[in-house]
């Protein structure tokens, strides 16, 4: 018996097929979505529904056989979709990368006046309710991934899981509910919200929480997961409030509580990046390339007396805030030293958010791209956190997540313990 997981994510889409007896991914298969719409502000950030939707079903169609037993659907959180009464999309998709929420409002942002941030969607809606660029059409709106799974089922409302409703922001963790006028059903366990093709198909669920369930079977352990962003995450049955951390519904009535850096692995690329434009004038401009000179700087140092603050697209309480490089002396301005000093600085921020959470975990589990590509970062967040790294077999993080929420889901297993069988490990 197989399962498929769908994630949807901002540049791609990424399928998955995994076997329910052994949990070994027999398929994968990941495409570029390109689906950000050109002539926008600056501060906008939209993407093309139909394009997305495209590439999603195309994936779909080449993962189905006949033995799959469940679709499970992920994708990126925050961001909306406008849908009318009929089930079908008005509007663009606003993505979580969307700033209109930072525009002045009165003597604040519409973020702020909601107490809430930038991206999320009822912040959007906010801005296009105030701004009068609301649909008129509009009954309601969703997650691109709630409307992907309405267009499978041939649904004419959303139903948003817990863990993308409360992405939106202004919504009542304890009583499971929007405290902004959104209007969207919402559930907060494991559900079939229709079926494809005679395959029953999962209600969506945010890829951050897809991400944490497969790969986070050990609760006692913190999950550190470095891609464009980056986040540290741990699961608790209380929620934890933490000054720089965020508590977003779980699975079976627990809590994640996530510290998220908005650069995250971005800071490293901006540094490929900043040495690519010096490079460029002898022609050498190829990002593999560029790497490959930075891997070789890093074996240069064992540490950086330089401290780097990675916060260059400030943070979510306050997208002004600033990144810094501290510490330069005529001995340590040296491309191998900012190097190690940037992968120092991006291991730092996760670490200082998780000892602002309060508690004591032992393990620590990596995942992402910006962790399997790089060893010298995990080398450096085993230093900061004591601990040796695992990372999961599989690499499809959130799609093979939604494949176990969709498992539990239809009834295969009954709960996560039962699910979290088919999740190994290995050392990077």
């Amino acid at each position: 018996m197989k399962a498929i997981g769908i994630d949807i994510g901002t540049t791609s889409v990424c399928g998955v097929v995994i076997d329910t007896a052994s949990g070994s991914v027999v398929r994968s298969c990941t495409r570029n979505s390109d689906a950000f719409l050109p002539g926008c502000a600056s501060w906008e950030k939209i993407q093309s529904v139909d394009t997305i939707l495209a590439v999603a079903t195309g994936i779909l169609e080449d993962l189905i056989a006949d033995d799959v037993a469940v679709i499970g659907v992920t994708g990126q959180m925050h961001g909306i979709v406008y849908v009318d009464g009929e089930g079908l999309a008005v509007s663009p998709l606003y993505t979580w990368q969307d700033e209109r929420g930072n525009l002045p409002y009165g003597d604040t942002t519409y973020a702020k006046h909601l107490g809430s941030c930038a991206g999320y969607g009822n912040v959007t809606d906010f801005y296009n309710r105030e701004n009068g660029v609301r649909p008129a059409e509009a009954a309601t709106y969703c997650t691109i991934h709630d409307y992907f799974v309405m267009r499978l089922c041939g649904r004419k409302a959303p139903l948003i899981h817990a863990s993308d409703a409360a992405s939106f922001g202004c919504y009542d963790l304890a009583e499971n509910r929007f405290t902004y006028p959104c209007g969207a059903q919402v559930v907060a366990d494991y559900c079939i919200a229709g079926a494809y093709k005679g395959i029953p198909v999962s209600v969506a669920i945010g890829d951050n929480q897809a991400s944490v369930f497969s790969t986070l079977v050990d609760e006692n352990s913190i999950l550190l997961n470095v891609g464009t962003g980056s986040q540290v995450s741990i699961v608790s049955d209380t929620p934890v409030i933490g000054e720089n951390s965020e508590v977003r519904p779980y699975f079976e009535g627990k809590y994640l509580v996530v510290g998220s850096a908005l650069c995250g692995g971005r800071a490293y690329s901006l540094l490929k990046d900043f040495y690519a434009a010096v490079l460029g004038y002898a022609e050498t401009t190829d990002s593999e390339q560029v790497y490959e000179i930075m891997d070789q700087m890093l074996q240069q140092t064992d540490t950086s007396s330089l401290t780097v603050d990675t916060r260059f697209a400030g943070t979510r309480s306050d997208p002004r805030q600033c990144g810094s490089i501290n510490g330069i002396t005529t001995e340590n301005f040296t491309p191998s030293q900012l190097t190690r000093g940037v992968l120092e600085g991006m291991a730092a921020e996760l670490f200082a958010m998780y000892r602002q959470m309060g508690v004591d975990r032992g393990g620590i589990v990596g995942s992402g791209n910006g962790l399997r590509k790089n060893p010298t970062l995990v080398r450096i967040f085993e230093e900061t956190f004591h601990a040796r790294m695992q990372t999961p077999a599989h690499r499809e993080e959130a799609a093979f997540g939604a494949a176990l929420f969709g498992l539990i889901a239809c009834g295969v297993f009954q709960n996560a313990a039962e699910a979290h069988r088919l999740v190994t490990y290995t050392n990077l």
